[in-house]
């Protein structure tokens, strides 16, 4: 309304003391970004006095398509406080006159509170005064693990500034017996993140078939960390990423190229929604767990060794061999050296009321078995899982299996087992520990303690000339074997299973100040190494993802302050993707 111009004469959003408060700075200082039960202060200036006794400021808030105070999706509250809501109406804001206005002369100071149940999203804020209306501001809401409100909270500041505010972390790789730290630069808060994230909740199909119900579920973490599990995979229609585990990565790069989920994000968006190629389970779980923590979601990744795939839900895995070893039938079963899911914190009232379940929540972005028609896992209650109680949702019994299913093997020439492996499966689950770059081992708190193995290690050695051609196209590879005792009869038993760089920082460490990265790559084969390149990622550290040449040394211009990860990787002919990184400390 172009008359509301001649009332409203300037809104001040304070969008840089907002953000720092409500813990978004990180994020933006100049586009208002606040967390949900948490309230947030606005300026009105008005072109006329305001009389306390008799004038009323109506302020509306709406997100969404179809907006409506009976789905939580809009809230109108007065200004002096007035209830103007309807008794069905959920997530009901509201606002009050903070000591400093000057309603005389229309300086309104106000205190705006929305709730701790409110959907998340990006909302319109508008104001009518004297039937003048205007559209004070737009703005984000994001989940709030700092308000005990909200079913997100989680009541620890040192785990709050690790599984929300960390843009750098640690994902596990290899197998039981070696287990490789691996550094991933998450990037929540890299701009436009916000963007991006909101963008993605609006393309999932259940946006498509109602997409006012399905704003509205906004303001359950449950409902929407289910709804980005289903969206980083592309095997339903806008994923993020593509997964590959075959040999051929053209049209894009090998899951080992990346280091970081901003430049995968990025490019999704930027392409305007193609998926981008390719990843595999770290990769899911690493642009997962970024986009879990810009929504205000606490988040960590988690790598499970020895991880069953359960397809016909028998909680076994079958596998059959004949009697020199090599299986003798296919299985759709199997188990992988390792898997990567994340962990989600929040609350579970629709399993408990008593909080029994709250807490980390199994979610699995990589698409391995559809749930409720979508490729999409959990959020499964990771105390659920330990209890075996596969009744509960969201697909407790798969991720039950992942950790506890029992390995079977069959030889199949006497149609006798050989033995049932109760141990293998679900080993040395691990996570980066809090504020630290340790690794924590969370096991025990998926399963219960089972009896030990004793290990008998050949160690049989394989040259470099020998398997570097298939290695440069899967860069991992796996060995099995049946060992027959000769003394006893049908005792046969199966077997499987199987630094580079240098870097360092000098120069000053600080703010729009340059410093250099130095990479030192010694080679480890006997072999001319061509075609060599390297790749650096940082957030805060440098914009973007550079491709450069293999060179000595980078200089890098920080733009945020903080401990940040620097991340090379490197890629020849003989070998692709190794990877290193380092710590530096940015000061202002």
């Amino acid at each position: 309304n172009p008359r509301g111009l001649e009332v409203f004469r300037l809104v001040d959003l304070h969008s840089d003391t907002n953000n720092n408060e409500h813990h978004t700075s990180e994020i933006s200082v100049t586009e208002l970004i606040v967390r949900r039960g948490q309230a947030f202060k606005l300026t009105l200036k008005l072109s006329q006095p305001f009389n306390l006794g008799f004038d009323q400021l109506i302020m509306t808030v709406v997100t969404g398509k179809d907006p409506s105070e009976d789905l939580g999706t809009k809230s109108r509250f007065g200004v002096p406080g007035r209830s103007l809501h309807s008794a069905s109406a959920k997530a009901v804001w509201k606002a009050e006159l903070q000591r400093g206005s000057s309603p005389e002369t229309g300086v309104l100071v106000l205190i705006v509170s929305p709730p701790a149940d409110a959907p998340i999203g990006e909302y319109t804020l508008s104001a009518s005064f004297k039937d003048k209306e205007k559209v004070l501001a737009n703005f984000s809401v994001l989940f709030n693990p700092w308000s005990s409100d909200d079913w997100v909270f989680l009541p620890k500041e040192e785990e709050r500034r690790e599984y929300v505010l960390n843009e750098q972390g640690i994902i596990y790789r290899g197998g039981g017996d070696y287990i490789s730290p691996m550094f991933w630069d998450f990037g929540q808060f890299e701009q436009g993140m916000v963007k991006i994230c909101l963008k993605m909740l609006d393309l999932n199909v259940k946006y498509w078939l109602n997409p006012a119900d399905d704003v509205s579920a906004r303001c359950s973490p449950i409902y929407v960390s289910r709804v980005v599990s289903a969206m980083i995979n592309s095997s339903d229609e806008g994923g993020v990423v593509m997964g590959n585990w075959g040999n051929d990565y053209s049209g894009g790069f090998p899951p080992t190229y990346w280091s970081g989920s901003y430049a995968i994000l990025k490019q999704w968006y930027n392409s305007y929604y193609r998926s981008v190629r390719y990843g595999q389970c770290w990769v899911f779980a690493g642009v997962m767990c970024s986009v879990m923590r810009l929504l205000g979601i606490p988040c960590r990744v988690v790598s499970n060794f020895q991880s069953a795939h359960d397809t016909n839900k028998n909680l076994t895995i079958d596998n059959y061999f004949d009697n020199n070893g090599a299986m003798e039938r296919e299985s759709k079963d199997s188990i992988w050296n390792f898997h990567v899911w994340v962990e989600g914190w929040m609350r579970r009232p629709d399993l408990a009321k008593d909080g029994k379940y709250d807490g980390w929540q199994v979610v699995d972005p990589t698409p391995q078995e559809r749930s409720e028609g979508l490729f999409c896992c959990g959020p499964a209650s990771v105390t659920a899982i330990r209890n075996g109680e596969v009744d509960l949702k969201y697909d407790v019994p798969f991720v039950f299996a992942e950790v506890n299913a029992d390995s079977v093997y069959w030889l199949v020439s006497i149609e006798t087992k050989i033995f049932s492996d109760t141990e293998t499966v679900g080993q040395n689950i691990s996570t980066k520990a809090v504020g630290s770059y340790k690794r924590v081992d969370l096991t025990n708190t998926y399963k219960h303690r089972e009896g030990g193995l004793t290990y008998l290690i050949v160690p049989i050695k394989v040259p470099f000339s020998v398997y570097h051609k298939y290695m440069i196209q899967s860069r991992t590879m796996s060995i099995s074997a049946i060992i027959t005792d000769l003394q006893k009869e049908n005792n046969s038993y199966f077997f499987s299973g199987l630094r580079l760089f240098v870097m360092q920082v000098s120069g000053g460490s600080k703010v729009n100040q340059e410093l250099t990265a130095e990479v030192v790559f010694t080679n480890p084969i006997d072999e001319t190494l061509s075609d060599c390149s390297m790749s650096l990622s940082g957030s805060g550290l440098m914009i973007g993802q550079e491709i450069t040449k293999f060179r000595v040394a980078v200089v890098l211009v920080p733009y945020k302050t903080g401990e940040r990860s620097l991340l090379v990787n490197f890629s020849c002919s003989s070998f692709k993707d190794i990877k290193s990184s380092c710590i530096v400390n940015i000061k202002p």
